[in-house]
């Protein structure tokens, strides 16, 4: 079995249920380990929560998007297009979407592994596969429905029976004979949930927390398996809860929540979309960290390493969060600001004459702005440093160069967007084209031969997102 990286373990208060002020129009919702994710009508994404490996940052000007999956500490969209986006932890490649892939209908993230159900029925699964759960059975197909738990993989077939494989410690892989007729799978961290056509629900794998008891429910109509707990959603709106209940996650508020349309288990925690399109959130969370009462009139957010910024549809600006490095003061009496972007530990706001403001760390240089930078249409701040796109489609960048991250190739022309990663910068070109500089210790400088037709682009800190059209 896989063990969680060091800084995963522990205590798991990150403010993943603390719904931000004002969220409505929600249609879908996916709840992770320490972060949860909102899929709202008109096809943008909310994330709150975690955001230790950028899974809460939603990669800028995202939209399209008609389903979403939390994993351990990472992310995915599937997009209209039938394309896949992915963000947060890469250490097992889990956010590393495999070349070309397209006609997507449905995606799953797991603890470290992530899988994409094709238009033809077929499954396709990448990261982590030290269970084998990214080993897809040979000739699967006929798929309609699939599940990723923490180290096992469900796939339901259109015959209504279940085929699953990774790893079996706590027999979450012992699908019940005779197991037929079967609309839904959820898969949980060691246990595996079926819900029926006739509304019953079967459970099988870990029951240590009694997440495997469900002798008795009937008439539900979603089913959702957390870490070690169940909910299932009835016919009639309302939720029930079962299992691990050591933060609270099956404290369903008001003890009889109604009016509910779609539920999600996390690790330790627990999301409901309730008719009106608003968010209900109950379990893990202690800190509070990540709660901002009262905001509102936002049309941009930024998430930093151990801070946050929103731009209010007024041109004003927002900051919570850690403040060591003086990150989340405002500049006093800041406006006219239509762009954000929120660095390690430094931030930068863009103004509507051109501008650019910036504060915070600035050991790097990084908040000290270039002589005379003005003509600015988009901002992107890296872990320590900075780039700005001018009208001319020039790009400035500032701020650490340790590894060339901040030296924009000579002549570099045609840009229309920016991305700062963690020690490397890209430019999406007029054609189409990427071009990218700065450190390369993990070929995250590398754009990929032959790559064009490229919309948007995204720099983590250690790899790198092209979105292209198909």
């Amino acid at each position: 079995m896989r063990a969680a990286p060091q800084s995963l373990s522990g205590s798991q208060n990150y403010g993943q249920k603390n719904v931000p002020a004002g969220l409505s129009g929600v249609v879908a919702i996916s709840a992770g380990m320490g972060h949860s994710l909102a899929l709202k009508s008109d096809g943008t994404v909310v994330a709150w929560g975690r955001n230790d490996y950028g899974q809460t940052s939603v990669p800028t000007g995202l939209s399209g998007v008609i389903a979403v999956s939390a994993g351990w500490a990472h992310s995915l969209a599937l997009k209209s297009d039938g394309t896949v986006v992915a963000w947060g932890n890469n250490y097992y490649g889990q956010s590393s979407v495999p070349a070309g892939l397209a006609g997507v209908v449905a995606i799953a993230a797991g603890s470290y592994h992530s899988m994409a159900l094709k238009s033809d029925g077929t499954v396709v699964a990448w990261g982590d596969n030290s269970a084998g759960q990214t080993n897809v059975p040979a000739g699967l197909s006929g798929v309609t429905k699939i599940c990723a738990g923490w180290e096992h993989s469900l796939a339901l077939k259109n015959d209504g029976t279940v085929v699953d494989w990774g790893v079996n410690t706590y027999g979450q892989l012992n699908v019940p004979e005779g197991l037929s007729g079967v609309a839904a799978i959820s898969a949980g961290r060691q246990h595996s949930l079926a819900l029926k056509s006739d509304g019953t629900v079967v459970a099988w794998g870990d029951n240590s927390f009694g997440q495997a008891n469900v002798d008795g429910l009937t008439r539900a109509a979603a089913i959702s398996a957390g870490g070690g707990h169940g909910l299932a959603l009835k016919n009639d709106g309302t939720v029930v809860a079962w299992g691990d209940n050591t933060y609270g996650q099956l404290n369903v508020p008001g003890g009889g929540l109604t009016g509910v349309v779609a539920i999600s288990a996390g690790d330790s925690h627990s999301l409901a979309v309730r008719s009106d399109g608003t968010v209900v959130a109950w379990g893990d969370d202690s800190s509070g960290k990540t709660s901002v009462p009262g905001l509102s009139g936002v049309v941009a957010v930024a998430a930093g390493g151990l801070h946050s910024l929103a731009l209010k549809s007024d041109g004003t600006v927002v900051a919570w969060g850690d403040n060591t490095y003086g990150e989340t003061s405002v500049p006093a009496g800041l406006t006219g600001v239509v762009a954000i972007s929120a660095g390690f530990i430094h931030s930068l706001a863009l103004k509507s004459d051109g501008t650019v403001v910036a504060w915070g760390d600035n050991s790097s240089g990084q908040s000290s702005l270039p002589a005379g930078l003005s003509g600015v249409v988009a901002i992107s701040a890296g872990y320590m440093h900075n780039l700005a796109l001018k009208s001319d489609g020039t790009v400035v960048a500032w701020g650490d160069n340790s590894s060339g991250q901040s030296s924009v190739p000579a002549g570099l022309s045609g840009v229309v967007k920016i991305s700062a990663g963690g020690g490397h910068s890209l430019a999406l070109k007029t054609n189409g084209t990427v071009v990218a500089w700065g450190d390369n210790t993990w070929d995250q400088a590398s754009v990929p031969t032959g790559l064009n037709g490229v919309v948007a682009i995204s720099a983590g800190f250690g790899h790198s997102l092209a979105l292209v059209t198909l």
